[in-house]
């Protein structure tokens, strides 16, 4: 394979964030080769890509190809894909059906990870996902007007060890409480799910708290918010919502905030010291 180096591959998944790499990619100069997912990457995305495959759940094979025979040798891992999907939707090709009878535990970072190391075994190294994009980490600090009060802080520190601990186990990064009760725990149907059947058992001042694993690899599903999130918050009555600073995507942020400041919602980035503590 002939690389080009002013070209870069997206395996790009679902939401506005391959839209943005997209932008700051072509702003750098480069050439996007994107591989859209079938039923999970927006219109958009390939609109804006200079040349574009779409593809089906678990063609790694289709994928390797397009990117060899147009001389990839960079990508990276954008936007989520439904995880409910790989127990209907996956149509994998020799290359992926190998690869995923490899895979011994079918958790999130076995299989990106797996996907990542028989990409670079053909030559294409997989980058972060925030390589162009490093200003939309979730910042430190209250990002409202309203500020956690001490109960909220309080179930902020709880929920943040009930998350840590689910992400060790590699279940998932967010958890909903109230009254340091763990009222939800994500697992694979995803953040708002979570919120809307933790915040459902609260029935009101639900605090949800999104941290990054323990293992966390940025080049693949980084914690993301953004103003989705608040809205599934404000339509349960939820008071906090905590993500961790520095290991999350933020999307919209100023729409976001307004959002939750009309709702009266808290929006904080939490950060951890070396001694366990955490900054507010």
């Amino acid at each position: 394979m002939h690389i080009h180096p002013e070209k870069i591959g997206i395996i790009a998944g679902s939401g506005q964030f391959p839209l943005l790499f997209i932008k700051a990619a072509k702003a750098a100069g480069r050439i996007v080769a994107v591989v859209a997912h079938k039923g999970e990457t927006i219109p958009e995305v390939a609109a804006a890509a200079d040349m574009t495959c779409w593809v089906k759940l678990g063609q790694l094979g289709k994928i390797i190809k397009f990117f060899h025979d147009e001389g990839v040798g960079e990508t990276v891992f954008l936007g989520a894909i439904t995880k409910t999907q790989i127990f209907k939707d996956v149509f994998p090709d020799l290359k992926g059906l190998t690869l995923w009878n490899k895979i011994d535990t079918k958790q999130d970072d076995a299989i990106l990870r797996a996907v990542a190391s028989a990409l670079e075994q053909e030559d294409i190294k997989v980058l972060d996902s925030t390589f162009y994009l490093r200003h939309l980490l979730f910042p430190g600090g209250v990002l409202t007007k309203k500020k956690p009060n001490q109960e909220q802080r309080l179930d902020i520190e709880f929920g943040w060890r009930n998350a840590r601990a689910i992400g060790q186990l590699d279940i998932g990064q967010c958890v909903v409480v109230r009254n340091q009760s763990v009222l939800a725990v994500e697992a694979i149907e995803g953040t708002d799910a979570t919120i809307l059947r933790g915040g459902g058992l609260a029935r009101e001042k639900a605090v949800v708290v999104k941290v990054k694993k323990p293992s966390q690899d940025f080049r693949f599903d980084l914690p993301a918010t953004g103003l989705k999130t608040v809205e599934t918050l404000a339509s349960v009555k939820g008071a906090v919502l905590a993500v961790e600073a520095g290991q999350s995507l933020l999307f919209d942020r100023e729409i976001m905030v307004a959002a939750a400041n009309k709702a009266g919602i808290v929006v904080v980035g939490v950060t951890e010291n070396f001694d366990g503590t955490l900054e507010f």
